[in-house]
């Protein structure tokens, strides 16, 4: 960051300040994501950010770097937000069927995915010395709804020195405690997400891109598209489960998720369905498409194990398609 600039934007200069902030936009996006769960309000504390950042430029006296500072503030509006009794919650959808008993319910209802197509544009840069989760681990749906389900300052300390990397002094100074408070928020919320977290083998999924994984959401798609609800049974783990945010129903096990698909597979099939792979929090994804026109009908996002899934997290948004096009135009 070169002096001359930040004095620009101290004297009022927008292209000078767009120019110090822009590179960080995008990964600060990312951060109030895992925070929220939410693009759209990611999206809201990013511009809320970058607003106060203007605003108080003149309170920064370059003790830590700008984008310290950056991460502070967003952190910050993140749990302020988190906070607010009038935090925006997506209605529960309706569905135009009738589903049977769901296994349970209470998963956070305001989770959205997050586009690869986004996080392509993340920067690459290193995390500090104390990270202890890559890039592709902190953003699969199981640690980000692990994060949900944590008090938000546990949240937020997690990400800060187990994602990020930043040290527990820099961290106690971001959210305005002790560096004793951070180590003991810390512990806990660790403990949080490993119980969430527990029985994932990292070392058995198959990566991204590869023969395995491509054969395995072939024949999801296939079936899926066809209606055939003991083919994507016959695809699923015994502990597997299905979800659909922001409805809080989940069903748990091939039984219970192959009556769901019935159900489900009975209304839809009076019009013709569409799958157009994609890709959401690193994972394997599809766009779907319902009827003649086409009309979005939200995303599907698989969990996968070694050659089975795991997870089906099908996201009821239409308004996600506007960010999946593209990806899907590449695949």
């Amino acid at each position: 960051m070169g002096q001359t600039a930040l004095d620009r934007a101290r004297a009022g200069d927008e292209r000078a300040f767009r120019d110090l902030t822009e590179p960080y936009r995008d990964e600060l996006r990312l951060h109030c994501y895992r925070i929220l769960g939410s693009l759209t309000d990611a999206e809201d504390m990013v511009q809320e950010t970058l607003i106060a950042a203007w605003r108080g430029l003149e309170r920064f006296e370059g003790r830590a770097s700008l984008r310290s500072w950056l991460y502070r503030i967003a952190t910050n509006r993140c749990l302020n937000a988190l906070r607010a009794a009038g935090r925006r919650r997506p209605p529960e959808p309706v569905p135009p069927f009738t589903p049977p008993e769901p296994t349970r319910r209470g998963e956070p209802t305001w989770l959205q995915p997050y586009p690869d197509t986004l996080l392509e544009r993340v920067a690459d840069g290193a995390p500090g010395p104390e990270a202890r989760y890559s890039l592709r681990e902190s953003v699969e749906l199981a640690f980000v709804t692990g994060l949900q389900l944590m008090p938000p300052r546990q949240a937020a300390t997690l990400v800060l020195r187990d994602v990020l990397g930043y040290p527990a002094a820099e961290v106690a100074v971001m959210l305005g405690t002790t560096e004793t408070a951070i180590k003991g928020t810390l512990q806990r919320a660790r403990v949080a997400l490993e119980r969430r977290r527990s029985g994932v083998d990292r070392e058995r999924i198959p990566p991204p891109g590869s023969a395995p994984e491509r054969e395995l959401t072939r024949r999801f798609a296939e079936a899926f598209i066809a209606g055939d609800v003991d083919g994507v049974v016959s695809l699923l783990t015994d502990d597997a489960w299905l979800a659909m945010p922001p409805a809080p129903h989940e069903y748990h096990g091939p039984a219970a998720i192959a009556e769901f698909l019935r159900a489900s597979f009975g209304w839809s099939g009076r019009g013709a369905a569409r799958l157009l792979p994609t890709r959401a929090n690193t994972q394997p994804a599809f766009a779907c498409y319902l009827g003649e026109p086409t009309t979005p009908a939200g995303l599907l996002v698989l969990t996968l194990g070694r050659d089975r899934i795991n997870a089906i997290t099908r996201f009821l948004d239409s308004d996600l398609a506007r960010h999946l096009p593209a990806a899907a135009e590449r695949r």
